[in-house]
Formats: C-alpha cells, sequence, structure tokens
C-alpha cells in the first residue's frame, strides 16, 4: 500500500514579494540558495535540470518543466529524478514544488509545498528533503541580504 506526502515549509521575511520572486526566479540568485540550474528560465513549458550526488543506476540529474508562472505570486515546477531499480537514495521520483508569495505587514510569507512523495518508496527522499527544504528556505532569505 502506497500513499502520497507532501513536505511544507511556511516562512515569513521582511523583503517584499518583488524581492522574494527575484531570488526564486533569477538563475544566479538561485544557486546561492538551491543549487545550480541548467538551461533555467521561470517561462511555462522551460524545462531544465539540477544536478546532486548520483546513486545506483541514478545520474543525479533532477528534471524539471516550469508549469505556472503568476509574477511575485506563485511559481510551480514539476521535479522528477531517481531510477526505478534504486531503493532508498536515489528512488524513483515525479514530485511538484508549488512557491506561493503573500504580502504581509513587513514582507512575504513564502509557502513551499513540495507534493507527490509516494511513500513507502520515497520514505528517504521525503525525510532527507523534508529537513533539507527548511534549510533550503532560510537561505532563500539568506542570498537576499548578501545581494542587499
Amino acid at each position: 500500500m502506497s500513499d502520497s506526502q507532501n513536505i511544507v515549509v511556511d516562512e515569513i521575511f521582511p523583503h517584499t514579494p518583488d524581492a522574494i520572486w527575484k531570488a526564486l526566479t533569477d538563475g544566479e540568485l538561485m544557486k546561492r540558495w538551491l543549487m545550480p540550474a541548467e538551461g533555467f528560465a521561470a517561462t511555462v513549458g522551460k524545462r531544465f535540470t539540477f544536478k546532486t550526488t548520483p546513486a545506483g543506476q541514478w545520474d543525479g540529474t533532477i528534471h524539471c518543466e516550469v508549469l505556472e508562472v503568476v509574477p511575485a505570486a506563485r511559481f510551480v515546477y514539476s521535479w522528477q529524478g531517481g531510477h526505478e531499480d534504486n531503493v532508498g537514495y536515489g528512488s524513483k521520483l515525479d514530485t511538484q514544488v508549488t512557491w506561493t508569495l503573500t504580502a504581509v505587514d513587513g514582507g512575504t510569507r513564502v509557502h513551499l509545498v513540495h507534493s507527490g512523495f509516494v511513500v513507502p518508496r520515497n520514505d528517504v527522499a521525503f525525510k532527507n528533503m523534508g529537513d533539507g527544504w527548511k534549510k533550503v528556505v532560510q537561505r532563500l532569505g539568506s542570498a537576499l541580504e548578501d545581494q542587499a
């Protein structure tokens, strides 16, 4: 029996939605807080990749496609990687990352949902990325402070 799980991170930053949007959608800024993206552009239909540590039959490439772009409000992309033959780290993953930005007093609420983890197959990815996204979202704020 399998079930689908989501990672949710919700933070408020003392930056405008436009500033947060730039960090989410500017390739140079993105590599400061997430990782370098090959072929990235914030355009619906644009395919791009991230590269991480390979495992087993998986070469470490994360394949993404921009699915939705609402400037300074919502950014959605697919996140696919892994390999069918891998168990644990590097298992087949077919997920989606959704960023929602909402202006609040003194800044912006950043709401991240990384959805579609099939458990138990993606247990390792769900745990590792759940912990990882919390750190990554914090680095998003740091990247903006470094830019100021």
